[in-house]
């Protein structure tokens, strides 16, 4: 089966960072866009894989609130 995410990718000084914010744990970085990305493919795969062997389930309620921080 195939899904599809959306991976968030930043540079910070000489290196590509990623993340897929709807798979918790799934990060990586690479010296290139490209090898971040198969990193996230690689890191996505890994903590589906542990969460089902593990039989986790999903919370039953899940809230996303704003926050304001002063600094």
């Amino acid at each position: 089966m195939v899904r599809e995410f959306v991976a968030t990718i930043e540079k910070h000084g000489r290196w590509w960072v990623g993340w897929v914010d709807e798979v918790p744990g799934a990060n990586s970085q690479g010296r290139t866009i490209k090898e971040v990305q198969e990193n996230l493919k690689e890191a996505v795969a890994m903590v589906l894989e542990a969460k089902q062997a593990l039989k986790l389930e999903e919370p039953v309620k899940r809230y996303r609130r704003k926050i304001q921080v002063n600094l």
